[in-house]
């Protein structure tokens, strides 16, 4: 029997985006800006929600909690990419690789399950208003909530477990700018059937779920609105509709092309491009389109500053 020389792998490479110098940095100053954009915006989101008592409603609570895993969702891929590019270091350990692996996990399902929470509050809400109370209320969301946290980290400790007990006797190059599943299935020299099956049959599950969800509710959506006999109810409808949808579209299309397509030896460029558009792009959308384009919140924010300034006025 032919032996093969194991070498047990303490740490891997990430060799981040294809580019030259001059452009790892220029991506460095973008991404930051990027991140920043991402973690104020959906910090006045959080603030004006919490302490606005006129966004009390359920479609401000799921919003909250959408920017609550924005935050923490970049937080696990770009400040640690912008130290790479910046100061040149390369290597992750193999802990540290799955820490990031399982803290990704669980933020990224929970940002598509919350739109697909979202698109059916938006659903009950336009195509049963007088029953909206009753379908939806502050304690069953509370706990739906809860509860898909709780599958989602359940869905992550599966996944960095069957990672954690494979044999890397390879290379330890990750062509990626983060540990994510696919790169590290590449570099394994262990079977990995039956850590692809059960971690990703459950990803494709919720993913598959979310979309058929989020179609079937906007199906009926639409079909209601333009049943409304005003221009203007029309237009009141889909403004509340088009952020969300926009957001859903970027985000399920680019994650969809990255996990569900058939796997290669090694991620592709546009594997990665993809990547950093659902990981970095996407979630700068949320406190863009529902910061400067929701009404409600600029009038929200604006409260919120006033608030904020005289108490600062009245200290000094």
């Amino acid at each position: 029997m032919e032996e093969r020389n194991l070498t047990v792998i303490r740490e891997f490479v990430l060799l981040g985006l294809p580019s030259s110098v001059e452009q790892q940095h220029l991506l460095s100053v973008l991404f930051l800006c990027m991140y920043l954009v991402t973690t104020l915006g959906n910090m006045f989101i959080i603030m004006t929600t919490g302490f606005d008592s006129h966004l009390h409603s359920l479609m401000y609570f799921f919003l909250s909690n959408l920017a609550f895993v924005d935050i923490c969702f970049t937080s696990t891929t770009v400040p640690r990419m912008v130290v790479s590019i910046l100061t040149g270091t390369k290597t992750i350990s193999f802990a540290g690789c799955l820490t990031q692996l399982f803290f990704f996990v669980p933020f990224v399902n929970m940002d598509s399950l919350l739109l697909c929470v979202m698109a059916y509050d938006r659903y009950v809400a336009i195509c049963h208003p007088l029953r909206y109370t009753a379908i939806m209320n502050l304690c069953l969301c509370v706990q739906l909530v809860a509860g898909l946290w709780l599958v989602t980290y359940l869905h992550a400790l599966l996944h960095t477990s069957l990672i954690a007990h494979l044999s890397f006797c390879a290379s330890n190059i990750i062509h990626h700018f983060f540990c994510d599943l696919n790169p590290l299935l590449q570099l394994s020299c262990s079977e990995t059937l039956m850590v692809m099956y059960p971690g990703i049959g459950v990803g494709a599950y919720l993913s598959i779920s979310c979309f058929n969800c989020i179609v079937i509710s906007y199906i009926y959506i639409f079909s209601t609105v333009l049943k409304i006999p005003t221009t203007k109810g029309q237009s009141k409808a889909f403004s509340t509709c088009l952020p969300h949808l926009i957001i859903f579209t970027v985000f399920i299309i680019t994650a969809f092309f990255v996990y569900l397509k058939p796997p290669s030896n090694t991620p592709s460029v546009t594997d990665r491009l993809l990547s950093v558009i659902y990981t970095v792009i996407t979630p700068v959308f949320n406190p863009v389109f529902y910061n400067l384009r929701n009404k409600d919140m600029k009038h929200a924010l604006i409260r919120l500053l006033r608030k904020i300034y005289s108490q600062e006025a009245y200290f000094i």
